[in-house]
């Protein structure tokens, strides 16, 4: 059986963030790190995106970056203009060969289909897979998207769309998202904030052929690339365990409000790799107590109230957006998040205190 210093389980963007953060760092030079992870090829699986808020190691993964967005809804439109902080949307593939480039040249570190050959009983471990609970009557935020190319330039690309609300609702939270990367190329997504147990609302190909056809007035258009993911809008049951650190969404790292969870991850890892000599020891890193408890509050009027949402997150980007950026990507400060409680209709959300 082989021994490591440190396993991570779970090469996704967690694991493979923190194992690029440690080796960057030299913190690998006399420690060995197994990676374990299933799949047999990395290739572009997802697209992340955020505000940038913070510096972070992938500045040359990103696809695009964008410093207006807009909302729309049945009772209005509202355009943000924001030069400090860009959003920026990454692409997987990008980064994971930027990231296994980097791991490859290091032979204290190597990868693992399964843990059958590991002795992990004196290795340090960072887990990034949740547990497999049955959490299907839990709020996500589930997704599918399509990377479509037209042959004529149809997009504005200086602007992305956060949320249109022009779509049927199905007595859940429903909103389409367009990063136009390119004036002729976009990637377009249908995103439900609901329970995972209605498979009415899983027809996902038909709302995005529909909205693209009749929304967007394209009908003529490739389609490049496909992606499809759930994000869980709640903690996943992870019990403490001695020499194991969660990470990723396993690890909280995922902002429930919004579901936005790269720039945590890299925060995180970086946490631990300041901490790795001491990290038997060290204090749990969390996005932060007052998050947790604004953002319960504001799922729990989601879940009570999903007509009401619309109006709610039109509101709330007509605060400051400087304050609203900082509140969504969790780096806010007690009066701006004041700004923006007192966007959002008052009764409603104490209501939902309890």
């Amino acid at each position: 059986m082989k021994e490591f210093d440190y396993v991570i389980l779970g090469g996704g963007c967690a694991g493979l963030s923190l194992a690029y953060e440690l080796n960057i760092n030299k913190k690998l030079e006399s420690k060995t790190l197994a990676i374990i992870e299933t799949r047999v090829e990395y290739k572009r699986d997802k697209t992340w995106s955020f505000w940038k808020v913070t510096d972070h190691n992938f500045d040359d993964c990103v696809i695009k970056s964008w410093n207006n967005f807009s909302i729309n809804s049945k009772i209005g439109s509202h355009e943000i203009i924001d030069k400090e902080y860009p959003y920026q949307t990454i692409d997987s593939g990008l980064f994971y060969r930027k990231v296994l480039s980097e791991l490859k040249q290091n032979k204290n570190i190597q990868f693992f289909n399964n843990t059958d050959k590991l002795n992990l009983d004196s290795s340090f471990i960072f887990n990034s897979i949740p547990s497999k609970e049955n959490y299907k009557t839990k709020l996500w935020q589930h997704f599918k998207g399509v990377e479509i190319e037209t042959s004529k330039d149809i997009f504005d690309d200086t602007i992305f769309n956060l949320m249109d609300f022009n779509c049927d609702q199905r007595d859940n939270v429903h909103f389409f998202y367009t990063l136009p990367f390119k004036k002729n190329k976009a990637l377009i997504e249908t995103t439900w904030l609901s329970k995972m147990d209605d498979k009415t609302l899983i027809d996902y190909d038909v709302q995005l052929e529909k909205y693209i056809n009749e929304i967007l007035k394209i009908k003529n258009y490739k389609i490049n690339y496909r992606e499809e993911g759930a994000i869980p809008l709640f903690y996943p049951l992870n019990k403490i365990e001695k020499n194991k650190i969660n990470i990723g969404s396993a690890g909280g790292m995922t902002r429930l409000s919004t579901g936005y969870t790269f720039l945590n991850i890299q925060d995180h890892s970086k946490y631990i790799t300041n901490n790795i000599e001491k990290i038997q020891n060290v204090k749990p890193y969390h996005i932060g107590k007052k998050y947790e408890f604004l953002d319960n509050i504001f799922l729990n009027v989601l879940k009570n109230n999903p007509d009401k949402m619309p109006k709610i997150f039109l509101n709330m980007f007509k605060a400051s957006s400087k304050a609203v950026i900082k509140f969504l990507s969790n780096k806010s400060n007690i009066y701006e998040d004041l700004g923006i409680i007192l966007k959002m209709p008052k009764w409603i959300f104490i209501k939902n205190i309890f």
